[in-house]
């Protein structure tokens, strides 16, 4: 059975989305294997950015995902990968399509960085490598 990493940002936790997020994720099948609110750690974020450190958005990345609590998931589910990457919609929230997390729920704040209300692992690997981030026990 496939798995994935999926994180509802600070700005979804912030807004009160969980729960809406989590429905779509139950309503369209995906079994939630493990969920947590948490506070991101310096280290969990390190790693989880690790391909963009020296990119100019990645110190602002940085910061939004420590300014308040996040949700972390584990789903599991055939196609459970892009099936919940179509689910959230394209990462731009004023591009994403209306019916998905981000075109329904996220709108552009005009900040530094793009708060889209979620992160979905993009491939198997990524999400194994997300998964021991996460979850180490899981990894």
């Amino acid at each position: 059975m496939e798995r994935t990493l999926i994180l509802i940002k600070p700005d979804g936790v912030a807004r009160g989305l969980v729960g809406q997020i989590v429905a779509r994720i139950e309503a369209k099948g995906y079994a939630i294997d493990a969920l947590d609110l948490r506070s991101a750690t310096a280290a969990e974020l390190a790693a989880h950015y690790a391909e963009h450190e020296g990119k100019p958005f990645y110190q602002p990345l940085v910061d939004f995902m420590s300014e308040g609590p996040i949700v972390s998931i584990i789903a599991s589910g055939q196609g459970v990968i892009p099936g919940f990457r179509s689910l959230a919609g394209a990462t731009d929230p004023t591009a994403a399509a209306p019916g998905t997390i981000r075109g329904d729920l996220g709108r552009d704040w005009g900040e530094k960085v793009q708060k889209n209300l979620v992160h979905g692992s993009d491939s198997t690997e990524s999400a194994e490598r997300e998964i021991g981030i996460w979850y180490p026990a899981e990894g």
